[in-house]
């Protein structure tokens, strides 16, 4: 009997994955659109640029010239008008002593204008050093220091916390007819000032906020009519101050919450 051949099945074959034909010039032409549009920036920034002829210096000077701005930024005109960078101008402007703010701008075609303020001295910092409206330390060794500005003194690296609180205490001071003349803060952390009427306050180091207030509401309105009889103030007490009167001799306020009282009573009796 003739035995039927079973057929051999075939094995399967994996699915072929074809690359994606890419065309060349799909690729190239991307690229050589980018190459251009570079170069043709390149070439519009080149024809465009052109030497900076003129600048132009604004500004209220009285301790900065308009030739020492221009010497500061010399550096950078070589690098014509497009090429120049105004942030670094503006910088090396910002470095000379006396320049609080800078701006600088390009006008079209070939000119730098640059306007400056000058920093405004609020009050000297120990020996040489200038102090500006923010209490910021601005210079370090002035030459020549306005006798008209307050002294104020502590430690290099509390000069910004020293300002703060002249700037707060003169401003409560003012509108009652004093005014702050010297702001001393010593090694310990003690803090003393002298007024314009030359009345030193003696603070301390503890309390020093509620010693300030208890001055402000109850002595100061006592100084304003008897500077010339008072030598110091001493509030470095727990409870109450000390009246020292150039004569030599010294009135406790003892009770805090009668002060008030205590020194009308005091001041009629002088």
């Amino acid at each position: 009997m003739a035995r039927k051949q079973a057929r051999r099945r075939k094995p399967k074959q994996a699915p072929k994955f074809a690359m994606p034909k890419l065309s060349i010039s799909r690729l190239i032409t991307p690229v050589i659109a980018v190459i251009i549009i570079v170069v043709t920036y390149d070439m519009s920034t080149r024809l465009l640029d052109s030497d900076i002829e003129s600048i132009a210096v604004n500004g209220p000077f009285q301790r900065v010239t308009a030739l020492q701005i221009e010497e500061a930024v010399s550096e950078e005109l070589d690098a014509g008008f497009l090429g120049a960078d105004l942030g670094h101008m503006q910088q090396l402007i910002q470095q000379l002593a006396w320049i609080d703010q800078a701006a600088v701008a390009r006008r079209w075609p070939s000119r730098i204008a640059i306007t400056v303020t000058e920093q405004v001295p609020a009050a000297t910092w120990g020996e040489g050093g200038l102090l500006n409206v923010r209490g910021e330390l601005f210079v370090s060794d002035a030459r020549h220091i306005p006798a008209e500005l307050p002294r104020l003194s502590g430690p290099e690296n509390r000069s910004a916390d020293v300002a703060r609180s002249y700037l707060s205490v003169r401003d409560r001071l003012i509108p009652i007819g004093l005014d702050v003349r010297r702001v001393h803060l010593d090694p310990r952390g003690a803090w003393e000032m002298t007024l314009a009427n030359g009345v030193e306050v003696r603070l301390g180091r503890r309390d020093v906020g509620q010693r300030t207030d208890l001055f402000i509401a109850v002595v100061a309105n006592v100084i304003t009519g008897r500077a010339e009889d008072i030598a110091y103030i001493d509030m470095r007490y727990s409870n109450g101050f000390t009246i020292g009167w150039k004569d030599g001799a010294n009135t406790p306020i003892t009770n805090p919450e009668n002060a008030a009282r205590e020194m009308l009573a005091l001041q009629g009796a002088q």
